[in-house]
């Protein structure tokens, strides 16, 4: 443990190097704020993987066996085991060197593990931080679901909660918050999605690709009935039989692969719609650099990452007006709004923005603008410290 500095425990089921869009915006928060020290407890998915590790600021427990593939074996099981050994390697230190403050990340199995500790330290404030992207009613149902009464009980029990929506603040406040909400919505790497190559990097990831004169729509979604990738491949298939030249990049993986991939089969686009699995984030904004468009016609989305990164990386942006999308995507302006379920609609929008050059210069003007004014890191990071001081102060 640490000696000088306010003490932070967190609890979250994941964390790097096994890590999501919220996990991702905890770590570059926590390497921005260097006067307060993190000690991380999270689940250990991979039997490699070392059960603790401190690096500058940060001191990670990573619980449980882990398998040699790195899937969570014995789901509910695991799960439940990460809660308790959490609560108990918490505790223990917590006897030998107070916590200042606790730091739930979701209202999940971690937020569970916090939501106990709490109920024995209430005196210690718990910092609640919300970024779930399922629609209203699978968190009721799902995730928040899964854990019962305990969801709404973590809710409750916050003294502080951040949210990356103004969606999301409603749907906490329908939940029973009952202390401060503050929208800070996740950042981008400026730094990396605005890194400039050469025209023979360009074109060497273009002939990897096997990609000639055609114009390319990308999207980076987990595959999962949420981010709509289905509906992407339809509308692809209308713009072919319409004769526009076109292929599309599919960066991530997920449990719908198999199914999208006979869907392209059988629309007969399975030579245009290229799986290229997870990509490193370090090496996103080259895919994207040799794209045209983003476009991600999601059913519902807590705030849309992705989203950001493409506008950071220069690349027009489809969406739909879901969720926490609304807070930075204006149609016509920032990116380009379609119909929910509508491939028709977003194929329509996939030729107007490809085909019109003045209006996707001004979308890509726009959006860079709104993305370096408010979703720099650097920037987040201090609002988070803010959050913290008034905490530790509590």
């Amino acid at each position: 443990m640490f000696n000088k500095n306010p003490q932070i425990a967190v609890f979250s089921f994941a964390y790097h190097p096994f890590e999501g869009g919220a996990e991702i915006a905890i770590r570059e928060v926590i390497k921005r704020l260097l006067g307060l020290n993190f000690t991380i407890f999270t689940y250990k998915f991979n039997r490699s993987w070392s059960p603790k590790e401190r690096n500058g600021n940060v001191e990670i427990f990573r619980l449980g066996r882990g398998s040699r593939s790195g899937k969570l074996y014995g789901r509910i099981w695991s799960k439940i085991f990460y809660i308790f050994k959490a609560l108990a390697e918490a505790e223990n230190l917590h006897q030998r060197e107070r916590f200042d403050a606790i730091w739930a990340v979701m209202a999940s199995y971690g937020g569970v593990a916090a939501l106990f500790f709490k109920l024995k330290h209430p005196k210690v404030p718990l910092f609640l931080t919300i970024q779930e992207g399922d629609s209203e009613r699978h968190m009721v149902l799902g995730k928040f679901g899964l854990v019962g009464f305990l969801g709404k009980r973590i809710i409750k029990n916050a003294d502080y909660i951040q949210v990356i929506s103004n969606y999301l603040k409603e749907f906490v406040k329908k939940r029973g918050a009952e202390s401060p909400i503050e929208v800070i919505p996740n950042g981008v790497d400026l730094e990396l999605f605005s890194t400039k190559y050469s025209n023979a990097e360009l074109k060497a990831i273009r002939e990897n690709l096997g990609l000639k004169d055609e114009y390319v729509v990308i999207t980076t979604s987990r595959l999962v009935y949420k981010n709509a990738v289905d509906v992407l491949i339809e509308a692809i298939a209308i713009c072919k039989s319409k004769m526009l030249n076109i292929k599309c990049l599919v960066i991530g993986g997920g449990p719908e692969k198999d199914k999208l991939k006979s869907q392209c089969k059988k629309l007969k686009v399975d030579n245009d719609v290229i799986f290229l699995g997870q990509i490193p984030q370090r090496d996103l904004p080259l895919y994207l650099k040799v794209s045209d468009l983003f476009a991600r016609p999601s059913r519902s989305e807590g705030l849309g990452s992705s989203f950001l990164e493409a506008m950071a990386a220069g690349i027009p942006v489809i969406g739909t007006p879901v969720g926490g999308i609304v807070d930075f995507l204006k149609d016509g302006e920032t990116g380009f709004y379609v119909k929910v379920n509508d491939p028709k609609d977003l194929a329509d929008k996939i030729s107007k923005a490809l085909r019109d050059p003045e209006l996707r210069k001004k979308v890509i003007h726009n959006s860079q603008v709104l993305i370096r004014e408010n979703y720099s890191w650097d920037k987040i990071a201090i609002l988070f410290k803010n959050i913290f001081d008034r905490l530790i102060n509590f």
